[in-house]
């Protein structure tokens, strides 16, 4: 992987395919590899930009609170880098959020958006007291108990339970304890969805134990032009468990 320095990290990403540019945000506690299986597909339409998001995969991070603007900064610094002006953003889970913060903060510089599981509105109280608490266990206990707690609801399948588990075990605390924070004082994007005017895809599995496909319905109402495609029996992680329809979905962004 390249590595670029941005606001005082060093921000890995690997960049490959040729065509439109699109940016492919992993979600939370992963890294660039999620999308290991979808990339060979999409890189025939698309010049892919996949970085690993701050303190996740072989970036650094700070020790210093940071939010969802902070993600969405990264990744505008790492399009400068790269001399992209304008580009699609696809965001999982997290990742949708940062793709949300970035379409907030630079809207001009946004031509199409994928949300997969992912949603709009902020964490209600009680999820966000739950992340505050998750992160002070694993400030103290590690990251054991979330790695053991998320594995069984990214996905029913064993085999991809087994490697989202291994990707989860490579993340340092550090990026946990930031992304859980980040995550708990991000803003809802909600009022934003009905603004987008470019190509816009949801993906979203029916079996979600994470975010509830209602999101992914409640986004597309807001977005009348907006690309739903609902998966039925997946999961959290659908870049995984339906390959080939997601990216078939995501190929709407070219």
């Amino acid at each position: 992987m390249d590595k670029v320095k941005v606001n005082g990290i060093e921000l890995a990403y690997d960049r490959r395919g040729a065509g439109a540019p699109l940016v492919l945000l992993h979600g939370y506690p992963l890294d660039h590899h999620l999308w290991d299986q979808v990339a060979p597909l999409l890189e025939d339409k698309f010049e892919l930009i996949l970085p690993d998001l701050r303190g996740f995969g072989a970036s650094t991070t700070v020790d210093t609170p940071y939010i969802m603007d902070d993600y969405a900064s990264d990744i505008a610094g790492l399009l400068d880098h790269l001399g992209i002006q304008k580009t699609a953003i696809v965001g999982h889970s997290m990742g949708g959020y940062v793709a949300l913060a970035f379409a907030r903060l630079y809207p001009d510089r946004l031509i199409g958006l994928g949300l997969v599981s992912s949603q709009a509105p902020a964490d209600p109280p009680e999820r966000k007291e739950g992340r505050y608490k998750s992160a002070a266990d694993v400030a103290e206990n590690g990251i054991g108990s979330v790695v053991e707690a998320m594995t069984a609801k990214f996905t029913a399948d064993p085999r991809l339970q087994a490697i989202a588990r291994n990707m989860m075990e490579r993340q340092q605390p550090a990026a946990y304890i930031g992304a859980l924070k980040a995550m708990a004082e991000r803003a809802d994007s909600t009022s934003l969805l009905s603004s987008f005017t470019f190509p816009v895809v949801i993906v979203h599995g029916d079996g979600d134990a994470l975010i509830p496909i209602d999101r992914a319905h409640e986004a597309k109402a807001a977005i009348a032009h907006a690309k739903l495609v609902e998966l039925k029996g997946v999961g959290h992680i659908p870049m995984m468990e339906a390959v080939q329809e997601t990216s078939d979905a995501l190929k709407h962004l070219a």
